[in-house]
């Protein structure tokens, strides 16, 4: 991770990197391609991807299926250019020198799709967003 010094890393954040943190590295993925390193990680994570999460993003012809939560360990967060959280409130690692995002965003975990669709959209505005600030820095 954070290896390439010709393009950004940026690493997503949430507690169970289930739901949340796996959606927004799905869209930066998805948009972005190669240009951005793309990782994500919990606090405490999952046994599984969200399924909803996976449904709703499948929607959107991205398939989170064979991504596996995974946590976060120091080298992780500090080869990051650019670390979003997703809600992990203090359980998410501060390390100065780090930019830091924190999007307060709902937690799909136990929502009904429509609320889950709601988050994704939510999430990919976001995305978006943060690709236009890296893409006009670079």
């Amino acid at each position: 991770m954070g290896t390439d010094t010709t393009r950004p890393s940026v690493l997503f954040l949430c507690v169970h990197n289930a739901g949340r943190s796996q959606m927004a590295a799905g869209f930066l993925r998805h948009l972005v391609g190669d240009r951005v390193e793309v990782f994500s990680a919990g606090s405490e994570p999952s046994n599984a991807i969200n399924p909803t999460a996976v449904e709703v993003m499948a929607e959107k012809g991205i398939d989170l299926a064979g991504q596996s939560p995974r946590r976060w360990d120091d080298d992780m967060v500090l080869a990051a250019d650019v670390v979003v959280t997703l809600g992990c409130g203090d359980t998410c690692p501060y390390f100065p020198g780090r930019r830091y995002l924190d999007w307060e965003v709902g937690d799909p975990s136990g929502k009904p799709i429509d609320e889950v669709r709601e988050i994704r959209d939510e999430i990919e505005t976001r995305v978006r967003d943060l690709i236009r600030e890296l893409t006009s820095s670079s």
